[in-house]
């Protein structure tokens, strides 16, 4: 984040403009701000959480937020989008929906449109936030709530954000969707495929990298690998309490090559699915594959949306540190 490029200009009575430059391509923030996906994981100031419980982008669709703070209160948002030009410029309408002037016992400002502007400056991405008030009166209201210092900390999360995206890229990490039942995931490793392999199926190496937290720890870790063998891994998160269990069993192993698997999160009833990992070594450098194959489209979706993406992504990258360590 180029901090110095920040600003905040009243270029009317009724208008707030912030700006920030972002070090990432145009295409990149502009699908960070409009996929659900990827809005989850950094809208909102810092601390707060965020769930797209609506997104219908187009001209005439609607949009609904739930920003919630540290402490759990809900602060709900929603509009519709007037204008979109990808991936350059999207106009929308900006509401308070129901609830939130009770949160915040305030009398609220009406008639905010919103432009955002996305321009690409050599490889970056300067963002320019239009925010339009019906008048200058609800400007000043938005402006004791906070919203400039609102949307920096939201810009400063999606630098962040940005950031790692940014990294992804770099390592070839992807998740597509190759049918309705299946998610196929991509990681190159700068390692000997018969590392990776080594990794990926020693307990010892596993303890070290599989998780997507610091506050995690790997309580459980049985490998018995072998055809018909189990493998079984417990993760226990001191933050809140909570275990996260992961077992199944393997069907096919091929050193260095190809595991195939199945897998079930313990909590979740009806969870399990078929996992087919594979290894391509290619100088020197090592492109993993994760074929997994669910029993329906709503158990796909619900791994999907179980944050799964931005927890592989980490705990692979996890993986990479390790692997570096062992060369």
């Amino acid at each position: 984040m180029l901090k110095q490029n920040d600003s905040t200009s009243p270029q009317s009575e009724r208008e707030i403009i912030i700006t920030r430059v972002f070090n990432a391509p145009r295409e990149l923030v502009f699908k960070a701000w409009t996929e659900p996906k990827h809005i989850a994981q950094w809208w909102g100031p810092k601390g707060f959480t965020t769930h797209v419980t609506e997104m219908d982008f187009r001209p005439g669709g609607q949009w609904r937020y739930v920003m919630i703070s540290p402490d759990g209160t809900e602060y709900p948002v929603k509009g519709v989008f007037h204008e979109i030009v990808p991936p350059e410029r999207i106009v929308a309408s900006d509401e308070f929906d129901e609830g939130f002037e009770q949160v915040i016992n305030a009398d609220l400002p009406q008639g905010i449109v919103t432009t955002a502007i996305f321009e690409d400056v050599n490889g970056k991405t300067k963002l320019t936030l239009q925010i339009l008030h019906a008048s200058e009166s609800d400007r000043r209201k938005h402006e004791e709530m906070g919203v400039v210092a609102g949307w920096n900390s939201s810009f400063d999360c999606l630098d962040e954000f940005l950031a790692k995206q940014v990294q992804q890229q770099q390592n070839g990490f992807a998740v597509t969707l190759p049918s309705d039942r299946e998610i196929l995931v991509t990681r190159v490793f700068n390692a000997p495929r018969r590392l990776v392999f080594e990794a990926w199926t020693q307990p010892e190496h596993v303890k070290r990298w599989f998780g997507v937290c610091s506050s995690m720890t790997m309580t459980v870790c049985e490998i018995d690998l072998r055809v018909g063998g189990n493998w079984r891994y417990v993760l226990q998160d001191y933050k809140n309490s909570t275990e996260h269990a992961f077992s199944g069993e393997y069907r096919e192993i091929v050193p260095p090559e190809r595991l195939v698997s199945t897998e079930i999160y313990e909590p979740v009833a009806n969870s399990d699915h078929l996992n087919t990992l594979t290894l391509t070594e290619i100088d020197g450098k090592t492109t993993l594959h994760i074929y997994i194959q669910h029993q329906s489209k709503e158990q796909r979706d619900g791994h999907l949306q179980s944050g799964m993406e931005e927890g592989l992504g980490e705990t692979l990258n996890r993986l990479e540190a390790l692997l570096q360590s062992m060369a």
